[in-house]
């Protein structure tokens, strides 16, 4: 279908090519046969070449439709799994809460890492005095469970 949409075209406009030539070449002048059939090659050339440029520009509109369409379904898909991993997500949630509202040791254990910040707070004085850089370097962890259990007693 393509092809005799495009043969009609071209016929048509070389037709109109011819046309418009002769009728120039009328007001000049008589035409001889020779030039009329110079003047239909070339037209049919010039027709040819129109053609392929109309061509070219229908099928660079068409591209943009077609990335669009693309990028459209590609958002799509990008959608659906964002809601899966957002469903997962949530039930994660929903489990974590749940275990540590079930188990009452996580929070009891919660409180634990506050002690940690104060040893820290340690840590900037420490590099004051060399000392007490290699006490608490080998024995950051540890300390801070003797320090709780020290408080604790």
């Amino acid at each position: 279908m393509a092809n005799k949409t495009a043969k009609s075209k071209h016929k048509s406009l070389a037709a109109d090519i011819v046309s418009s030539i002769e009728a120039k070449l009328s007001e000049a002048g008589e035409a001889t046969k020779k030039m009329k059939k110079s003047i239909e090659k070339s037209a049919d050339k010039l027709a040819k070449k129109l053609a392929k440029l109309i061509d070219k520009t229908e099928k660079k509109k068409e591209k943009p439709a077609k990335k669009v369409e693309k990028k459209a379904k590609k958002d799509l898909a990008k959608a659906k799994k964002n809601a899966e991993k957002a469903e997962k997500n949530a039930k994660r949630a929903a489990n974590k809460i749940a275990d540590t509202v079930s188990d009452p040791v996580v929070a009891t254990s919660a409180p634990k890492p506050a002690p940690r910040p104060a040893a820290k707070k340690a840590t900037t004085p420490k590099p004051a005095t060399p000392a007490r850089k290699t006490t608490p370097k080998p024995s950051p962890a540890p300390a801070t469970p003797a320090e709780s259990t020290d408080t604790n007693a």
